[in-house]
C-alpha cells in the first residue's frame, strides 16, 4: 500500500509540474493585439502604383545568359522612383547587375544590410491577371515578383526615401543589397562579398527574404505567425555509381545488373527508418517555445514540457508535419538517375544523384557514412559532388535578433513571432561569413494562396501588406540602436 501511495504521489507531482509549466508559458506569452494597418487607403494605393512600375520590368533570370534590356529598365525605374536614394547613397554594381547601395552612418565602424533580389522566375501557366502588367484589382496588386521579392525591395527603398526626406542619418553604415540572379544561385552577392572581405567590412545585422507573416504552421492555432528564419539548410550532393564491367549479361545470366543494384540501394536508403539523426536543434526548440503560448491547450501542455516530451516529439513530428520534420535533421532525395548498357563498346553502369539538405553539417557527415554503408552492400561507390554548401545559423543571443523580433511585434501586434529553419535557399546564406546575425524575413503578410504562388501562377499581394512592409523597414531603420 505504501508503494501505491508513493506512486500516486509521484504521479500527482508529475501532473502538477506539467500543468504548472503550461500555466507559466500561458501567462508569460505576449498578449496579442488587434491587427494594425499603418497606411491609409490612399497611401496604400500610392505605394502599389509605384511598385507596379517595378513589376512591369520583366527581369526574368535565364540560366547561362544575361540580357540587360529589362534589367536596365528596372534600374531606370528605381532611379526615377527614388531620387533621394540615388542622390544620397553610393551605388556599386557587381557581376552584371547586382546592386549594393551604401549610406554612411554616424558610426562608420558599424554596418547593417537590408537585402532582397530584383530578378524573378518565368511566369508560366494560366494567370488570372497578366504577370507583368502590375494590375490592381480589388485591393490586390498582381504580378510576378509581388511576393518574391520586389515588394520587400520596394519597401526598403521607400522607407529610406521617406526617411531621407526627414533628414535621416543612420546610426551605422546602411547597405542595401539586391541581386539580379538570386533565382539561379548566381554570382551577384558572392562577388559583392568578395569586395566586403577585401575591405574588411563585416555586418552586425543582415535582413533578407525567407520567412513572412503566414497562416499558423500548427493545427489549432488561431493567430497568424511571423516566421523569422535564423538558419537555412545546407546543400550536399552525392554521386552514386554502380559498375558491372565488360560482362555480357546474356551469356553470364547475371541478373544483378547495375540498374538492379542501384534500385535496391535507393529503395533501402529511402525505406530505412531512423537512418538520419533527428534532434530538437536550438532553432527548432526556440520556434516551439515562441509559438507555445498560442497553441491549443493539449499542444501547449506538450510543448511547454519539452523536458518530458522532446524525444517522443522528435519521433512523431516527421510523421505529422513534413515541413516541421525537415527541421529536425537531414533530408535526402534521389533526383537523377542514368545508365548505360553493354553493347561491346559501352561500359555497363548506373549513376544516381542524391540531394541532401542538412541542419547540422556534423550530423550530416554521420548520416552520409550510413548511406555509404548501405552502398557497400550493393557494390556502389558514393562520392561528394562539387559545390556542397553549409552555413552556420544566426546567433539568436545577439541584440540585433531581439531587435528585429521586437520590431516585428510592434508592426504586427496581432501575430506571434518565432524563429525557424528555412528549407529553401537565399542569397543571405553567403553573408554568414561576414555576419553573425543573418535573419531571413520579408515583412509581407500573405495568405496560403499567395504563399503557394511563389514560383507558380497568380502571384499577388494586398495593398495593405505593401503599406505595412514600408512601415516595418522605417521602424527598423529609424529606431536602430546607436550602440
Amino acid at each position: 500500500m505504501i508503494v501505491l501511495y508513493i506512486v500516486l504521489a509521484l504521479l500527482a507531482v508529475f501532473l502538477l509540474v506539467l500543468i504548472g509549466n503550461t500555466i507559466k508559458v500561458t501567462v508569460k506569452g505576449r498578449k496579442l493585439g488587434e491587427y494594425k494597418y499603418w497606411k491609409t487607403e490612399e497611401e496604400q494605393k500610392y505605394y502599389a502604383e509605384r511598385l507596379a512600375q517595378m513589376i512591369r520590368c520583366k527581369t526574368v533570370s535565364v540560366e547561362g545568359s544575361y540580357d540587360d534590356t529589362e534589367f536596365k529598365k528596372q534600374r531606370e525605374t528605381v532611379e526615377k522612383l527614388f531620387p533621394l536614394v540615388h542622390e544620397k547613397m553610393e551605388r556599386m554594381i557587381f557581376s552584371d547587375d547586382c546592386w549594393i547601395y551604401k549610406l554612411e552612418g554616424k558610426d562608420k565602424s558599424r554596418n547593417i544590410m537590408l537585402m532582397s533580389h530584383h530578378d524573378v522566375v518565368k511566369a508560366d501557366g494560366e494567370w488570372k491577371q497578366p504577370p507583368f502588367e502590375g494590375k490592381i484589382v480589388d485591393g490586390v496588386l498582381w504580378g510576378r515578383g509581388t511576393v518574391d521579392t520586389k515588394t520587400p525591395l520596394f519597401a526598403e527603398f521607400s522607407a529610406i526615401e521617406e526617411l531621407l526626406k526627414e533628414g535621416y542619418v543612420p546610426p551605422t553604415n546602411l547597405y542595401i543589397g539586391s541581386s539580379h540572379n538570386e533565382e539561379l544561385g548566381g554570382d551577384g552577392i558572392p562577388k559583392a562579398i568578395e569586395y566586403f572581405k577585401e575591405q574588411g567590412i563585416t555586418f552586425e545585422l543582415v535582413l533578407d527574404e525567407g520567412g513572412a507573416v503566414i497562416s499558423p504552421p500548427l493545427a489549432g492555432m488561431q493567430c497568424r505567425c511571423a516566421m523569422l528564419a535564423v538558419h537555412e539548410k545546407g546543400r550536399h550532393t552525392l554521386n552514386c555509381r554502380a559498375d558491372q564491367g565488360n560482362v555480357h549479361t546474356g551469356l553470364t545470366q547475371n541478373m544483378d545488373t547495375p540498374v538492379v543494384r542501384m534500385s535496391k540501394f535507393i529503395a533501402e536508403v529511402q525505406n530505412t527508418k531512423n537512418l538520419y539523426i533527428r534532434r530538437m536543434y536550438p532553432e527548432v526548440r526556440a520556434m516551439f517555445e515562441a509559438l507555445c503560448p498560442y497553441m491549443p491547450l493539449p499542444l501547449r501542455l506538450v510543448f511547454s514540457n519539452l523536458w518530458c516530451f522532446e524525444k517522443l516529439l522528435v519521433k512523431l513530428i516527421p510523421n505529422i508535419n513534413a515541413a516541421a520534420g525537415s527541421m529536425l535533421g537531414t533530408t535526402c532525395a534521389f533526383n537523377g538517375i542514368q545508365g548505360g548498357k553493354f553493347d561491346g563498346k559501352t561500359h555497363n553502369y548506373c549513376e544516381a544523384t542524391a540531394f541532401l539538405r542538412c541542419v547540422n553539417d556534423a550530423d550530416q557527415a554521420k548520416d552520409i557514412e550510413k548511406i555509404k554503408a548501405i552502398a557497400e552492400k550493393y557494390a556502389i561507390t558514393v562520392e561528394d559532388a562539387e559545390g556542397n554548401e553549409y552555413y552556420p545559423p544566426a546567433d539568436m543571443s545577439k541584440a540585433p535578433f531581439s531587435y528585429v523580433k521586437q520590431t516585428v511585434e510592434n508592426v504586427f501586434p496581432a501575430v506571434a513571432a518565432a524563429p525557424f529553419i528555412l528549407p529553401a535557399g537565399t542569397d543571405a546564406r553567403h553573408m554568414t561569413d561576414i555576419c553573425d546575425c543573418v535573419i531571413r524575413f520579408a515583412p509581407i503578410d500573405i495568405d496560403d494562396q499567395q504563399y503557394a504562388s511563389v514560383h507558380s501562377e497568380n502571384e499577388n499581394i494586398t495593398l495593405k501588406s505593401i503599406g505595412n512592409a514600408v512601415e516595418f523597414y522605417k521602424q527598423i531603420l529609424k529606431n536602430y540602436p546607436a550602440n
